[in-house]
């Protein structure tokens, strides 16, 4: 599994960070935030591959740069994965995306994707070691999962770091942070991906494959990635795009309300069906009734709350034939 990856896109980020290092003006902190499946966390690894090469001889920029592909550099700490009862079993399938001590989550059983104050407790004592070299790196990705108590636990490491450790943060979520995280970072905002630089990433894939592909992804290179190099993820996305669009197409609502069965609990199923839904609708063009896009838009809206999912479905599909 290579995690050095080229970066598609983001090129005044790539020269923002490379700047900063070659004006010796690293920032303590750095906010990633943008979309989903961007190139955030790649980009964060290879930043701080860079970083840990600051002041290292050539010869031992290729060590550098294998223990980061491992995850094994003492300097660097990653957050990115969390070890979750009846989810995460394998401990080596974890250590291929985290390298934080999360023995705590397995004795305590946890079973939710939150960052907690015992995550914040594990890292701490991991920051505080002493570096190797000029820099050390931890990475932390969609901090938007910290629980309250982990944020302000976390906050007092961000106010007064270890010398030389620099935090790379990644978010799809800014506006949900605290103001106090948000403004002791140097915020670098990620934006979604033209399709013409996307284009290498898809060669030798059939036309009708790019389309789907590119108009799943929707500007985000990871996603065209994983949609490419996995053919079962790419045959359940049309599986559930064809769905979708026969929600759109019905005029049933027995079968509208059958077609949204998959809404009925929280999870990601019902996070990859409402996306369907909303790609399918576009694909209505002028087809499509304006007042179907505001029922839409409120139904999404609606199911982040905390409201009987059901009976949302039922309005909505009810809405449809008015």
């Amino acid at each position: 599994m290579s995690r050095l990856v080229p970066i598609i896109g983001h090129l005044l980020q790539q020269e923002q960070l490379q700047n900063d290092i070659d004006l010796g003006n690293v920032s303590h902190a750095y906010l990633f935030s943008g979309p989903a499946h961007i190139g955030k966390h790649a980009l964060a690894l290879r930043f701080a591959c860079d970083l840990l090469s600051v002041d290292v001889s050539d010869d031992q920029k290729a060590s550098v740069r294998h223990s980061v592909e491992k995850l094994t550099h003492p300097d660097l700490f990653v957050l990115d994965q969390l070890w979750m009862a009846e989810v995460q079993e394998d401990w080596d399938f974890l250590a291929q995306h985290s390298n934080v001590p999360q023995a705590h989550r397995q004795k305590n059983k946890a079973k939710t994707d939150v960052i907690g104050i015992d995550d914040i407790r594990a890292l701490k004592q991991r920051l505080y070691e002493t570096g190797i070299g000029t820099y050390r790196c931890c990475i932390i990705t969609s901090i938007e999962r910290m629980h309250a108590e982990a944020a302000n636990a976390f906050l007092k490491m961000l106010e007064e770091p270890p010398q030389g450790l620099v935090f790379v943060l990644t978010t799809q979520s800014q506006g949900t942070l605290l103001p106090t995280v948000t403004s002791r970072s140097r915020i670098l905002p990620f934006s979604r991906v033209a399709q013409r630089e996307m284009l290498p990433l898809l060669e030798g894939i059939t036309e009708e494959d790019r389309a789907f592909i590119f108009h799943l992804a929707s500007g985000a290179p990871g996603m065209v990635m994983r949609l490419k190099n996995d053919p079962d993820f790419l045959r359940l996305h049309r599986t559930i795009h064809s769905a979708a669009q026969s929600f759109w197409r019905s005029h049933s609502l027995t079968q509208r309300m059958s077609l949204l069965s998959p809404l009925s609990k929280r999870g990601e199923e019902a996070e990859r069906f409402l996306l369907h839904l909303g790609l399918a609708l576009r694909e209505q063009g002028v087809h499509m009734h304006p007042s179907f896009v505001f029922a839409f838009q409120r139904f999404a809206r609606d199911l982040s709350t905390n409201a009987h999912r059901q009976l949302l479905a039922h309005r909505f599909v009810l809405e449809l034939f008015k």
